[in-house]
C-alpha cells in the first residue's frame, strides 16, 4: 500500500512526462544561461588537474564503445565514463554554478548526465533544455527535503546527493523511461547516493570534482541505462518499510521532491558565477570591484593600511587562507586590489601566491566572521572596507551578488566569462559559434551536431 507521505506518484509521472511538456520562454532563456555556463565550465576544466585525472581514468581502462565526447578534446567513449569524466571537468575549479538553499552545484552533474543521454540517444536541443530543467528540479528538491544544512552538519554531502537524483532524472527522461520505469530509477539513484562532507578538506580539488559532479553524472547515467535495459526494482523507495528517507533524513519534507512541479522551477534560484572563484568569495570581489570602479587612483595599493573582510561565519573555514589560490579569500582581495581587476588566469595563477607585492598587501588584510551576515544565509553576502593613509573609510556591502537570482548577468557578461574559460582550449572563433549555438540549442534537431561543436577542431 502506497502511503501518502510520498512524493513518488507525482515525481515518477513528471519525469516520464517532462519531454512533452511545454517550459515557459522564461524558463528555457534561464535553462540555456545554465546550460553554456556549465559547458564552459566543462571545457575549461579539461584542462584542470581534475580533468586531467578524468581523462586518465578513462584512458586506463582501454578501448570503449564511443557512445559520447569528452568535453574539450577528441577522446570518445562510454556514456558513462562520459558522464563522470565531463561532471568532473565541470567542477574541476570554482566555474560552475550553485544552489544556495539547497546547498548544490546542479549544472557540473546533471548537464553532464544531459550531454550523454542526448548525445547517446540524439535528442533535440530543446529536449535538452527540459531534461535540464527537470534535474535542477528534482536535485534541489531533494536536498530541500533533507534540511541540508543540518544535513551537512551531520556529515553528509548535499553536494552529491542531490546532484545524483537529478542527474538520474535528467538522463532518464532523455532515454524514454515511462511513470514506473522512473519509480525503478529513482530507487537505483537511492542505492547509489552517498557522500561525505570531508570533501571540504580536499586540497587538490580532484576528490571534490569527483563528488560534486563526476559520481553524480555517472550514477544518473548508470542508473537510466539500467531501467532502460529492463531493470526492476523497488516501486516507492521514499516510502514504506527501510525507505531512504528514513535512512536518511532527520524529521524530513517528505512531500517537498513533489511540491509544486511544473509550476515553481529551481533553475530560476540558481546563482551563476560572476568570478571563477569559491562561491563566499563573490560578495567580497563585488565589493572590491565596486571600490576599484569609484575610487580609481586613490586606490592605489601604497597608500592602504588595513582592509577588513565579512563573510558569514559558515564561510569562514571554506576560504580562510587555503592553499588553492581561487579559494583563498585573503590573495584573491589583495590580487584584485593590486592589478585592479580578476579574470580566470588571475584567480589561477599559484605563482601569485608567492609574489612579495601581493603578500605584502594580504598582511593588510583581515576576515571577519559576522553574525550578521550569517543571518542572512543562505544567501552569501560580503562587506569591504578600506582604510587610506588618509585616514578616509570607503566601505562596500554586497547584498546581492552579480549572478544570483536578485541580480542576473545579461547575456553580454555570461558570454565574457565564457569566452574566457573556453577560448584558451578552442581559441575565439570556436568559443563564439559555441555561445551563438548554445542561445539557438533549441532550434538544434539533433545533440550530436551540438557536441560536435564542443571538441579541439585539427
Amino acid at each position: 500500500m502506497e502511503l501518502k507521505a510520498s512524493p513518488m506518484p507525482l515525481v515518477s509521472e513528471y519525469i516520464a512526462s517532462a519531454l512533452t511538456q511545454q517550459l515557459p520562454d522564461h524558463i528555457l532563456e534561464k535553462s540555456k544561461f545554465h546550460f553554456l555556463d556549465t559547458i564552459a565550465s566543462m571545457i575549461s576544466g579539461s584542462q584542470m588537474l581534475a580533468g586531467k585525472r578524468a581523462i586518465q581514468f578513462v584512458k586506463a581502462q582501454g578501448a570503449a564503445a564511443p557512445q559520447a565526447i569528452l568535453l574539450g578534446t577528441n577522446l570518445r567513449t562510454t556514456a558513462i565514463n562520459a558522464a563522470l569524466a565531463n561532471g568532473m571537468f565541470g567542477h574541476a575549479d570554482e566555474t560552475d554554478d550553485s544552489h544556495a538553499e539547497s546547498l548544490t552545484h546542479p549544472g557540473c552533474g546533471i548537464v553532464a548526465a544531459t550531454l550523454a543521454a542526448a548525445e547517446l540517444q540524439d535528442n533535440s536541443g530543446l529536449d535538452i533544455l527540459k531534461a535540464m530543467t527537470l534535474g535542477y528540479d528534482i536535485c534541489c528538491r531533494l536536498t530541500k527535503s533533507l534540511h541540508p544544512y543540518q544535513f551537512r552538519a551531520n556529515g553528509h554531502s548535499s553536494h552529491t546527493f542531490g546532484p545524483n537524483f537529478g542527474a538520474a532524472a535528467s538522463a532518464g527522461a532523455l532515454l524514454g523511461v515511462n511513470a514506473i520505469q522512473a519509480r525503478y530509477l529513482l530507487s537505483y539513484a537511492a542505492q547509489q547516493a552517498s557522500g561525505v562532507s570531508c570533501w571540504m578538506r580536499d586540497k587538490d580539488h580532484i576528490e571534490k570534482a569527483f563528488d560534486f559532479g563526476g559520481m553524480a553524472a555517472r550514477n544518473g547515467m548508470t542508473s537510466a541505462l539500467m531501467v532502460i535495459n529492463d531493470f526492476t526494482g523497488v516501486e516507492d523507495v521514499f516510502s514504506g518499510e527501510r525507505n531512504f528517507y528514513d535512512a536518511y533524513g532527520v524529521e524530513p519534507l517528505r512531500q517537498e521532491l513533489g511540491v509544486d512541479l511544473g509550476k515553481r522551477y529551481e533553475i530560476l534560484q540558481t546563482s551563476i558565477k560572476r568570478w571563477t572563484v569559491g562561491s563566499p568569495i563573490q560578495a567580497p570581489l563585488d565589493c572590491v570591484d565596486e571600490l576599484i570602479q569609484t575610487l580609481g587612483k586613490q586606490l592605489d595599493p601604497s597608500s592602504i593600511t588595513n582592509i577588513h573582510v565579512k563573510i558569514p561565519h559558515e564561510s569562514l573555514t571554506i576560504v580562510n587562507n587555503r592553499e588553492m589560490p581561487e579559494i583563498c579569500l585573503q590573495h584573491l582581495v589583495a590580487l584584485m586590489i593590486f592589478e585592479g581587476r580578476m579574470d580566470f588566469h588571475l584567480a589561477h595563477d599559484r605563482s601569485r601566491m608567492s609574489d612579495p607585492k601581493i603578500l605584502e598587501l594580504r598582511k593588510l588584510i583581515s576576515l571577519e566572521g559576522s553574525d550578521e551576515l550569517s543571518k542572512n544565509m543562505p544567501t552569501r553576502q560580503g562587506i569591504v572596507r578600506i582604510t587610506l593613509r588618509s585616514g578616509k573609510h570607503f566601505e562596500v556591502y554586497t547584498r546581492d551578488v552579480k549572478g544570483t537570482p536578485n541580480n542576473p548577468m545579461n547575456r553580454l557578461e555570461l558570454d565574457r566569462k565564457c569566452m574566457d574559460l573556453m577560448s584558451p582550449i578552442l581559441g575565439l572563433n570556436q568559443s563564439e559559434l559555441i555561445c551563438k549555438a548554445a542561445w539557438e540549442l533549441e532550434t538544434f534537431a539533433s545533440a550530436r551536431d551540438f557536441v560536435a561543436l564542443l571538441s579541439p577542431r585539427n
